[in-house]
């Protein structure tokens, strides 16, 4: 079933379209020090290789202003043109001001309202940042934090809330500051010049509740493209399947039109399990083709055999071993979806269901196994080369498809 998008503003950053009916867009950051330019511009290659569409860098002082043109010019020396986002905190305005190339190069601003300064100072410098996007027809994200909320208006809204007769959740007030900051901000900057085409909003926190609501809500009160991320979202299992509940919970509902999923890696760790998991939850709800996939059991006392497992995993790496070359050769193929089940009770419903499934009889038995293709049995395969002639029948099946 496809799903309704939320329709919204269309936004071009760089050869990027956001929005509209534009495809949800995959986004990701570096964590190098952007004035060490060759770690930048290795891991931006890293990020963009890995499939992310958009890749943000930190801007936090001038040398890393200064770096920003020479890296953007490396990453088009070496065929690389992916739009560069520039996340500017506390003294975004004076950096882009200071510094014109930086602000030239750069694809997309990200401002966060919450930081910019306080009374006076804070809508001078919001301004100063502001003219400086629009002189350059720059598109700009305003990215409000909960732990950067602006602390005046969290404080007045705290303050009136406490008069009520029936004061509501301090969550539920945190939530009407979250959403108020962002579409503050942004009238302010179309105030200033900036036209509506080129804003983004997105509201990050830290609760996945708080993140559902909070998007929910923006998605209701304005036209602007929403950039999605469940903000420090955490390590390894607990970081994936709470982004994973966040994000897949809105895109489902057509809300969101670029994420980023904001693990923490491990120490030497993958950056670009970012870029995978996004590409995992656009893929898992329908939204967007990215790599072949492969439906296979978990296993059960049907299984006790490793065979149907070691089958599963051989396929999986042969897929992802051929992916780039089927993307470029076979467009298409990304949506192919193989079947590795372990036993007949699912195995030959699950396989027929697939492009092409093969169905293993289970353990304490002879190795005969059906392979389905298009919902028809065509073979069964038997002996010590079943996994190499399923891998031979994926091969010609992706050929014969999208060749």
């Amino acid at each position: 079933m496809k799903i309704s998008r939320r329709k919204s503003n269309l936004v071009k950053v760089g050869n990027v379209n956001i929005g509209n009916d534009s495809p949800i867009v995959v986004q990701s950051m570096t964590d190098t020090d952007t004035s060490d330019v060759v770690k930048t511009v290795n891991q931006i290659k890293e990020l963009f290789d890995a499939g992310s569409e958009i890749v943000r860098i930190t801007v936090n002082n001038d040398q890393a202003a200064k770096s920003v043109e020479i890296i953007k010019n490396n990453l088009i020396d070496d065929g690389y043109d992916v739009p560069i986002v520039g996340d500017f905190h506390f003294i975004g305005h004076r950096l882009l001001t200071n510094n014109k190339s930086c602000a030239e190069k750069l694809d997309k601003y990200r401002i966060n309202p919450g930081n910019v300064g306080r009374g006076n100072k804070r809508d001078e410098n919001f301004e100063m940042f502001i003219k400086v996007a629009v002189e350059n027809n720059k598109p700009v994200r305003i990215g409000v934090n909960a732990g950067s909320l602006d602390s005046e208006l969290l404080d007045l809204k705290m303050e009136i809330n406490s008069k009520r007769k029936i004061p509501l959740s301090s969550e539920f007030v945190e939530n009407e500051a979250l959403v108020e900051s962002a579409l503050i901000s942004a009238e302010k900057a179309i105030d200033l010049g900036l036209p509506e085409d080129k804003i983004i909003i997105s509201c990050k926190v830290s609760r996945v509740n708080q993140m559902i609501s909070v998007y929910k809500e923006l998605s209701e009160k304005c036209n602007f493209p929403l950039h999605l991320g469940l903000t420090e979202a955490g390590m390894g299992m607990k970081g994936i399947s709470y982004t994973s509940v966040a994000l897949g919970n809105l895109l489902y509902q057509g809300i969101g039109d670029t994420i980023r999923c904001s693990l923490t890696p491990e120490v030497n760790g993958d950056r670009t399990n970012e870029v995978k998991l996004c590409q995992e939850i656009l893929q898992s709800i329908g939204a967007r083709d990215f790599n072949p996939t492969v439906t296979s059991c978990p296993g059960c006392g049907r299984t006790t055999s490793t065979f149907f497992r070691e089958l599963s995993e051989e396929i999986q790496d042969f897929l992802n071993s051929k992916k780039k070359l089927w993307n470029k050769n076979y467009p298409g193929s990304a949506s192919l979806k193989v079947a590795v089940m372990g036993c007949v009770v699912n195995g030959p419903g699950e396989s027929k269901s697939a492009d092409i499934g093969i169905s293993l009889p289970g353990s304490g038995e002879s190795p005969k196994a059906p392979v389905f293709v298009d919902g028809n049995k065509v073979d069964v395969l038997e002996g010590n080369e079943i996994a190499k002639q399923f891998i031979n029948m994926i091969e010609d099946y992706v050929i014969n498809k999208w060749g």
